[in-house]
Order: structure tokens, then C-alpha cells, then sequence
């Protein structure tokens, strides 16, 4: 049985859902991927599950692409825009005290004014790039 692209969105956001709720029961830490990052480069001593949730992300994205379940159809632009586009986001990480994953999908899942508000902030921010650029 072939699963179809109308239920792909949504079987991946069971998937986080239920991984970023056993990261949280079963370890008491948050899936936000800016603060993961920052931990598994810092001077914490719990470094190691940091480095396998993103080894996690990279093999789990390796694994998607080299079953044809990912392109890269839309990635017309030029290595140096999309690594400043990678910047930008980076630094609006850091300005915005986490990343679209730490509140969008724990921080909302918690019920977080702070992080709902800035999920609205981010989506509001996105339909408009979407709107102007496309």
C-alpha cells in the first residue's frame, strides 16, 4: 500500500510529536533543535544523546532522500544565498530565544506564551517571504 503525499505532512508530524513528547518524558529535555545543537558543543555533560538526535536527523534525512522520498527540486538557489539564508535563520535563532521546532512544537505542546507567540511571529514572517518571493 502506497502512502500517499496528502498523508505524508501528516504522518511526519505524528512522528515529531511522539518523539518530541519520549525526549521529554523519558530524558525531561526539550526537542528544540538550536538548543540541542548549542549543548552538544558546550561544556555540559550530557553531550551524548545531543549527538545521537543529530545523528538521528542527518542519517534519518540520508535515508529519506536515498529512498526518493526527498528532493531537492526546490533548492534553485545558489550555494552562497542558501548559506546565508542559513545564517539568517541562525542568527534569528539566537534573537528569538529558539528555534521554529523548540517552540513550535514543544514549546506550543506546553502551552508556552512565549513560544505561541513566536510561532506566530515565524509563520506570520513565513507567508509573507512566501507571498513576496513566489
Amino acid at each position: 500500500m502506497e502512502i500517499s503525499n496528502v498523508w505524508m505532512p501528516l504522518l511526519g508530524g505524528m512522528m515529531l510529536g511522539v518523539a518530541s513528547l519520549a525526549l521529554l518524558a523519558l530524558n525531561g529535555r526539550v526537542a528544540g533543535i538550536s538548543g540541542i545543537l548549542s549543548g552538544a558543543f558546550g561544556a555540559k555533560g550530557d553531550r551524548r544523546w545531543r549527538w545521537a538526535f543529530i545523528a538521528g536527523l542527518l542519517l534519518s534525512g540520508a535515508v529519506a532522500k536515498a529512498m526518493g522520498a526527498l528532493t531537492f527540486e526546490y533548492a534553485t538557489q545558489s550555494l552562497p544565498v542558501i548559506l546565508l539564508a542559513g545564517f539568517l535563520v541562525g542568527l534569528g535563532t539566537v534573537i528569538g530565544g529558539g528555534c521554529t521546532s523548540g517552540h513550535g512544537i514543544c514549546g506550543n505542546g506546553r502551552l508556552s506564551v512565549r513560544s505561541i507567540v513566536a510561532t506566530g511571529v515565524f509563520m506570520a514572517f513565513g507567508i509573507l517571504a512566501a507571498v513576496l518571493f513566489h
